[in-house]
């Protein structure tokens, strides 16, 4: 297991920030690395994001010494996306199967949790995400077929796209995580434009379906003092409570979103009109 850990910044601070300055606090270029589990810890509400490809020998998860407790899950939550080939999570003796785009919440207190592929050849892809948890709730999983589906945006926007909300209270309880995935529509590049702020939660994109030559432009920054990074497929990016968090593809994508905070309130966001971006 590897662990980076991202330190919180404030944002007149990132006001002078470079590319690589820029690149180096808020983009996780490698999140998937075959026959390991990789983790960044961000101080943005103690999220940690991550990704378990296992091959052969299947990948437990272990607590490193940023977690400070002797399990994982002894005071977290944890939800695991699958974006690979077919796998399944270990939980406490309990196997579940995923298949692509499935998801599994995995509860505070859950002992040993353990990552496998089907097929080594082709291999899973767990994107796993976790936050501070204050108390147990149920491990379950959820496939595409349960999360919650809806269709914003339109063609005439180039923002027309599907969001699916797997980790979400209408569809399973957690403490402070929410996780979901939105897809973007042939035709389409925008996501979250007009762009909003959510001072009350942070939020990190794994970006991902997105062809090796194709990149996705992630804005980022104060409303007034917008920065941007470039973005390729299976990177992801730490959005804090003050920036904006809004992108365009040179072809669809798709990304999964997960935020953490005060709420679990998807729609409690502050809306910057596109006339007054900057």
């Amino acid at each position: 297991m590897q662990i980076d850990v991202r330190h919180a910044s404030h944002p007149e601070a990132v006001r002078d920030f470079d590319t690589e300055t820029l690149r180096r606090h808020f983009l996780v270029e490698t999140v998937f690395e075959g026959g390991e589990i990789r983790l960044t810890y961000s101080h943005y509400d103690r999220m940690v994001i991550g990704g378990a490809t296992p091959l052969g020998p299947g990948l437990t998860l272990t607590a490193p010494v940023a977690i400070g407790q002797e399990t994982f899950l002894a005071e977290r939550e944890l939800g695991a996306l699958n974006i690979g080939g077919a796998g399944r999570i270990i939980v406490d003796g309990t196997s579940y199967d995923l298949a692509k785009y499935d998801c599994l919440y995995a509860g505070k207190g859950a002992r040993d949790v353990r990552f496998e592929s089907a097929d080594a050849a082709n291999p899973a892809k767990f994107y796993l995400v976790s936050t501070p948890a204050h108390q147990a709730h149920p491990t379950v999983l959820l496939t595409r077929e349960k999360a919650r589906h809806l269709t914003p945006g339109e063609a005439a926007t180039a923002n027309k796209r599907s969001i699916y909300q797997f980790i979400h209270p209408e569809v399973c309880q957690s403490c402070q995580l929410t996780l979901g995935f939105t897809m973007i529509e042939p035709g389409s590049v925008w996501n979250t434009m007009p762009a909003h702020t959510h001072d009350r939660r942070m939020e990190a994109y794994l970006y991902f379906d997105l062809e090796a030559e194709q990149r996705v432009f992630h804005f980022m920054g104060e409303p007034q003092q917008t920065r941007h990074m470039v973005v390729a497929n299976e990177q992801a990016v730490i959005s804090p409570p003050w920036s904006i968090h809004s992108g365009a593809g040179t072809k669809n994508y798709s990304f999964i979103w997960a935020m953490a905070g005060d709420n679990k309130s998807f729609t409690d966001m502050d809306h910057i009109a596109i006339a007054d971006l900057r």
